[in-house]
């Protein structure tokens, strides 16, 4: 009995030195991703890693014994140190954020549909009780036809990356009229975009949709946050909405280099939106914890609210927004 327990012992006291090891090794890495897409990847996961640190640290100090307690429990709070420190800047921005109370002008749906979207009559009955004003939708193909079919009928303006004349993976419904509208799909180099000017008793305003790629490999999504914003420069952006799916979380060096490089004000702040259920044919999220669908808005636009919608047979979550234009 007493070899089983210092068998069982000494597993706790390894598997505590591993995850902190492992937790400060990422977060290391991931500070050095400032100046490396490569190594930045990491960064995207941050919230686990995060979590991994803090649990390596009290199974270490509750099993180790002396020295080796404090090298587990030191080398953990360093770990919790770098990785918190790249998510408290975008955690406190939106605790202490001011909404404007309103009312609301404008009302936008920001939603990746998934291709393998396994309940999209339950998706199309929640985006048809919301009403919104304009809605973006990514991976509207495959069983999420379902949904973008019955939109392209039911609203009056629509266009994807590939014009108004064909479907593509990238769409934007307006009830507002499209005074112009336009999309890009390169398939070579992935990137697809959808974008529209909508008429406006203030104005017009060009509202812009968009999928990135993931991550991994490094360096293409940044090739796509590049060419994304060569395209803005195209457009008055004092009232600009530019929103997608955009595989990249606000603890990242690379979607904090966007949010400088786009030149408007990122409304979704530590907003997660994925996973979310059955996202792939073993895991099912119990909830999601990566904000990687982002809705930005030019000066003009103050936020309302921000809310994050139901799970809708997809392995994103919607993201709805309020706004008011000044």
């Amino acid at each position: 009995m007493q070899l089983i327990l210092h068998l069982v012992r000494l597993f706790f006291r390894g598997g505590a030195l591993m995850l902190v090891l492992l937790a400060l090794t990422l977060g290391l890495t991931g500070l050095a991703g400032a100046f490396s897409d490569r190594l930045d990847i990491s960064n995207h996961f941050a919230p686990i890693w995060l979590v991994l640190a803090l649990a390596g640290a009290l199974v270490g100090a509750v099993v180790s014994r002396r020295s080796e307690r404090w090298a587990i429990v030191v080398m953990g709070v360093l770990a919790l140190l770098a990785h918190g420190g790249l998510m408290a800047p975008e955690l406190i921005a939106a605790q202490t954020r001011k909404a404007d109370p309103g009312p609301a002008t404008l009302k936008i749906v920001q939603f990746n549909a998934w291709a393998s979207n396994d309940d999209p009559t339950e998706a199309l009955e929640w985006v048809l009780a919301q009403d919104p004003d304009v809605l973006f939708v990514e991976e509207g193909g495959g069983s999420a036809w379902a949904l973008v079919g019955p939109l392209r009928r039911l609203y009056p303006f629509v266009v994807s990356c590939v014009g108004n004349t064909r479907p593509c993976d990238t769409w934007i419904f307006s009830k507002k009229k499209m005074v112009a509208r336009g999309g890009v799909y390169d398939r070579d180099r992935p990137f697809s975009a959808a974008w529209a000017t909508l008429a406006d008793p203030k104005g017009p305003f060009t509202v812009v949709a968009t999928h990135y790629v993931w991550p991994i490999p490094a360096g293409r999504q940044q090739v796509q946050t590049r060419r994304l914003a060569e395209m803005l420069g195209g457009f008055d952006k004092r009232a600009m909405i530019v929103a997608g799916d955009f595989n990249s979380t606000p603890w990242s060096w690379s979607l904090r280099r966007q949010d400088k490089l786009f030149g408007l004000e990122r409304r979704t702040l530590a907003l997660a939106s994925w996973p979310s259920g059955a996202f792939t044919r073993l895991f099912k999220a119990p909830f999601p914890f990566m904000p990687i669908d982002h809705v930005y808005a030019g000066k003009e636009w103050k936020t309302v609210s921000v809310k994050r919608g139901p799970h809708l047979g997809s392995d994103h979550r919607p993201v709805v927004i309020l706004l008011k234009r000044s």
